[in-house]
């Protein structure tokens, strides 16, 4: 009578945990990324996800099944691998893995390859095949990014003691007029895609305390620059009897939270995009903070030095090139505060010291990536708030209900509002934000 097989399988494990499998046979799940064959030797590279990984076989260390299985494999093709972990510090990840088995789940067809190449492709073509695109070791390593910053964020006020409360996306008026955002007919009714859950946040904080909101938002601005997107993600939170100085200080422990998290937890994804981490390494609390008026004098010192080409009209709200020039001038953050309530949204509250000026702040980030939070002190009188209100030609009939916060039980009150695509692109080093987020919509592209 023959003896059953009692062996153990392989444990199911992923390529982010092999270092703790050393010296183990494991399974894995995933895909063939690359193949190189050197004499009687293939290194497949295989990702699932989580990394890459080189496998080596030896055309005497496999079955002859496996060898010849493995040298028709193409790109893309889904596997299951089994194979023993071992250590070795030349590569990537401080592991390869020794291919004992290989069971083939869909092999792509040689007659219709996978588009996407090890060769350099088009910024054009990469984004209208996007939804493949997102599978190299690069842009996954950015998403994987992404979401350490969402997870990261939602912690710490989750740790803070701030209730998430969730905004409408579809809303009946605009924070700041109409004219960036998507209309649609609501049953009849003229409605709009949501620009910032703010006005709605202000309420649930007036009934808890402190809150946050993290959603999507849109804006129809008609903008080609890589900074921005017609829908991206905001994380907005909004606290009771809380001024600007309190404000200031939430939002820089905020980011410093939120890059010490992506260093702590995402470091080997940091590496494979080449970012400089020491850089990131000097992003902690507190941050310089500088009055509009300064941050103005600096611009316009800098174009009689010749370091900018236009020069800088006071009075203005900042463009890209003014927020890259200061932002330039700065390791961390720098946090521009008191900007010309001329400039800004109507619900902002005036300086009790100089009415000319509002309670509000820009954090710009480092290495000229521009504004990432924005937020202010709100306006509390409810008198004020109905002369702002006219005098951004709003609706009234539409704010009746953002009125009534005035009404009853009025307070202080602060937030800010963070753009995810922004400080993804800023942790990052990005070029452009249009790889912050698994498919962007710009000005021209909503396929895929």
């Amino acid at each position: 009578m023959s003896e059953e097989n009692t062996s153990t399988p392989a444990p199911l494990a992923t390529i982010a945990t092999l270092g703790q499998h050393d010296g183990q046979s494991v399974t894995l799940h995933g895909w063939l990324y690359n193949l190189r064959e050197s004499g009687k030797l293939l290194f497949p590279i295989f990702r699932d996800g989580t990394g890459t990984v080189q496998g080596v076989a030896h055309v005497k260390s496999v079955s002859p099944e496996v060898f010849a299985t493995l040298k028709g494999l193409t790109q893309e093709s889904s596997v299951v691998v089994t194979g023993k972990v071992r250590a070795d510090q030349r590569a990537p990840g401080g592991f390869e893995l020794d291919v004992e088995n290989i069971e083939v789940v869909q092999r792509v067809p040689e007659s219709d390859p996978y588009p996407i190449s090890l060769k350099d492709h088009g910024t054009e073509f990469l984004m209208e095949h996007r939804h493949l695109w997102i599978r190299s070791p690069r842009q996954s390593a950015i998403l994987r990014i992404r979401a350490e910053i969402m997870r990261a964020a939602a912690e710490f006020f989750d740790q803070s003691g701030f209730i998430r409360t969730d905004p409408p996306i579809l809303t009946p008026a605009a924070c700041e007029g109409t004219s960036t955002l998507f209309p649609v007919d609501y049953f009849g009714d003229p409605a709009y895609l949501t620009q910032s859950g703010q006005l709605y946040i202000e309420s649930t904080a007036l009934a808890l305390g402190k809150v946050y909101s993290f959603g999507p938002t849109f804006r129809a601005e008609k903008s080609k620059t890589r900074r921005h997107l017609t829908e991206f993600w905001m994380i907005e939170p909004e606290v009771a009897f809380l001024d600007l100085d309190g404000l200031l200080e939430l939002a820089e422990n905020f980011i410093s939270h939120i890059v010490q998290s992506v260093l702590k937890n995402r470091r080997p994804e940091l590496v494979t995009i080449g970012r400089d981490i020491e850089k990131l390494e000097k992003i902690k609390a507190p941050f310089p903070r500088l009055r509009y008026d300064e941050a103005a004098a600096m611009l316009n010192q800098a174009f009689k030095d010749g370091k900018l080409e236009n020069p800088f009209e006071y009075g203005n709200d900042f463009g890209s090139p003014d927020e890259t020039y200061l932002s330039n001038q700065f390791d961390c953050p720098v946090m521009v505060h008191r900007y010309p309530a001329d400039v800004k949204a109507f619900y902002m509250e005036p300086d009790p010291k100089d009415s000319k000026y509002a309670l509000c702040v820009d954090v710009l980030a480092p290495e000229g990536y521009g504004e990432v939070i924005g937020g202010s002190q709100r306006v509390s009188s409810y008198e004020l708030l109905m002369n702002r209100i006219k005098q951004h030609n709003l609706p009234v009939e539409a704010f009746q209900w953002y009125l009534d916060l005035r009404r009853y039980g009025s307070v202080p009150h602060s937030g800010f509002g963070m753009g995810i695509e922004r400080a993804v692109a800023w942790i990052c080093g990005l070029d452009h934000v249009r790889e912050t987020i698994p498919f962007a919509r710009t000005l021209h592209r909503i396929y895929p």
